[in-house]
């Protein structure tokens, strides 16, 4: 039986997305703050991927740019790449799309996200539904309530590169894992305690809709996956209850700050696998890794992170 060991990629690659398109595995994920655009990798089965290089044109301008959490869909006959682009700490960040006729690109940047949050926005996930209907799941930062913070929103794509200006919550931070930061100043203010909920990731699975997202602060140990659960990618959304993340959480001395995952059907095309960054032990590189996402009575569950070897999917 042929098996797989964490991580699967050897070199940093943080925010990993998958796209499974004609008949092949592509990954996007974000390179080191201001290190290019977007790297990407191709593989046949998840597990052995070859790197492309940076598909993404950078934007015009003097000063490096960071490029974050590129998700790419496939609609009107284009690959569409949803990203942000701004600061190193997310100074500036705001929606954008590029698109290209090949995965492997080159994506060219077709502007800002038309209707999208006017101020910091990150984390697009597209997301189509069964019946064609397209919506952008994103992060935005609300600055009221017990605590504030940055959460998921939810609006429909009219087109691709436009929203209908119809958002509704789908989770804010809720709970004390969700912590980023203690005395943060942001927004020219200073924050006793600033929250995070990101990294947003839809899957439906029978008549639900379950969104997969990360909560806490990604260089630390508190990150981690857990999910939200509705009738319509709309809502209402409710937050499964737990002591923290239910999904992935941090391995001792393994695998740091496990999170920003989203799901790709392996080469059988029954098994969902969760595809996911963690910190190395030493906190010096996000690593791609890849762990079996089951669906069980209770919700959606990962053994993992894993570090010894497992069966390769198959």
């Amino acid at each position: 039986m042929a098996t797989y060991v964490n991580p699967v990629y050897g070199e940093y690659f943080a925010d990993p997305f998958v796209l499974k398109h004609g008949g092949r595995y592509f990954a996007y994920g974000s390179a080191p703050l201001a290190g290019g655009t977007v790297p990407a990798l191709e593989s046949d089965d998840l597990v052995d991927w070859r790197a492309l290089g940076h598909v993404l044109e950078p934007l015009p301008g003097e000063e490096p740019l960071s490029y974050w959490a590129p998700e790419v869909a496939f609609a009107d006959g284009l690959l569409h790449m949803f990203y942000s682009a701004g600061g190193a700490e997310g100074e500036g960040h705001r929606l954008r799309v590029a698109t290209a006729e090949d995965p492997r690109g080159p994506f060219r940047d077709r502007g800002l996200v038309a209707g999208a949050v006017d101020g910091f926005a990150i984390d697009a996930h597209p997301f189509r539904d069964d019946d064609g209907e397209w919506y952008l799941f994103h992060c935005r930062d609300f600055l009221d309530g017990n605590r504030p913070g940055t959460g998921v929103v939810v609006d429909r794509l009219v087109e691709m590169r436009a929203l209908a200006g119809d958002r509704r919550t789908v989770v804010r931070p809720f709970a004390d894992w969700n912590l980023f930061q203690r005395n943060r100043r942001w927004y020219d203010r200073d924050w006793e305690a600033w929250y995070t909920v990101e990294g947003p990731f839809v899957r439906k699975q029978g008549p639900h809709y379950y969104c997969f997202f990360s909560g806490g602060a990604w260089r630390e140990p508190s990150y981690g996956v857990s999910y939200a659960v509705a009738p319509h990618p709309l809502g209402p959304w409710e937050v499964a209850q737990g002591d923290g993340p239910l999904i992935l959480a941090t391995a001792p001395g393994e695998v740091l700050g496990p999170g920003h995952a989203s799901v790709v059907s392996g080469p059988d095309g029954e098994t969902d696998w969760l595809v996911y960054h963690g910190w190395d032990p030493g906190g010096k590189m996000r690593l791609m890794r890849i762990d079996e996402l089951r669906w069980t009575p209770d919700g959606p569950r990962c053994d993992g992170p894993s570090t010894q070897p497992r069966p390769a999917p198959r």
